[in-house]
């Protein structure tokens, strides 16, 4: 199993900055898909999911703000991040999980935000 995080990069606040995650080894279409964060010295958080029925999860703190969404035909999810903020700098995840029995984690694509 491969998730393969990319789109990170330096933007400025109140910028906009759009994450992928392509899957590969799984079946994609059966697991739910997230994103996930961890800032320096701060523990892992939630940042959004969408469930493979496209139900969506956010954090309060990104709701209004980050989109999450998939295609199934690409085996691939993404994060639409608009408005962006100093507070939004970590490292960010991509996890895969299928009914809390499998769950993967890709390697982290670094988000940084100046002010």
């Amino acid at each position: 199993v491969q998730l393969q995080a990319s789109g990170g990069g330096l933007v400025q606040a109140g910028g906009s900055l759009r994450l992928s995650c392509a899957a590969s080894g799984i079946i994609f279409s059966d697991f739910a898909m997230g994103w996930y964060r961890q800032a320096p010295g701060k523990q892992r958080e939630l940042v959004a999911v969408i469930t493979n029925g496209d139900i969506t999860n956010y954090a309060d703190s990104v709701k209004g703000r980050f989109t999450i969404s998939r295609d199934n035909a690409k085996n691939t999810v993404f994060l639409q991040m608009n408005s962006v903020n100093p507070g939004d700098t970590a490292v960010y995840y991509c996890n895969a999980n299928w009914r809390r029995v499998r769950n993967f984690w890709g390697q982290g694509t670094q988000v940084t935000v100046s002010s």
